[in-house]
């Protein structure tokens, strides 16, 4: 991952810790993570489409 969002992560988990939103951190983080497969998968594939297109 980038640095910005491991600093990112760690102000939204501090100050979710001190309101008490635990559980709110967990489902964004896990929506998150999500949202970051599905980044990097698409990316894949445009990076391979990119690439066969050029070769021909």
């Amino acid at each position: 991952m980038d640095w910005w969002y491991r600093i990112s992560f760690i102000i939204i988990g501090v100050v979710s810790f001190f309101t008490g939103e635990i559980v709110t951190f967990l489902m964004l983080l896990f929506i998150f993570l999500i949202l970051y497969n599905i980044h990097s998968t698409l990316n894949k594939i445009y990076i391979q489409n990119k690439e066969n297109n050029n070769q021909d």
